[in-house]
């Protein structure tokens, strides 16, 4: 006998996009990510910018001081997160954006 989950396992989360498609269906689509490793998360992720994650957070009324904000691949890339509970859900959003790079005298790119 297998211990892998149902699909009815990952109801929660399910049932918190499908929510989230009917409440914000307005604003920019994420790309979704439900896991068996986490089976009440749903992560939403952005990975065009900052922009879209900013109009999540705002339209589900989390404060900006909840957001993480972080740096990685050696300062080239900027990822914000948070965490946040939507519809029995525990929901993650994250977004990532590449940092530009600091510019040198000569006007080149220092990378």
């Amino acid at each position: 006998m297998s211990d892998a989950l149902t699909l009815d396992e990952l109801a929660v989360p399910l049932r918190a996009l499908r929510l989230l498609a009917a409440d914000f269906g307005h604003l920019p689509a994420p790309n979704a990510h439900v896991s068996t490793i986490y089976p009440n998360r749903l992560e939403l992720s952005f990975h065009d910018g900052l922009a879209d994650f900013e109009a999540w957070r705002d339209a589900l009324g989390v404060a900006p001081d909840a957001v993480e904000c972080r740096e990685q691949g050696g300062g080239r890339t900027r990822a914000l997160s948070l965490i946040t509970e939507y519809a029995g859900a525990v929901l993650r959003l994250v977004a990532y954006r590449d940092v530009p790079a600091p510019a040198t005298a000569s006007g080149r790119d220092a990378r």
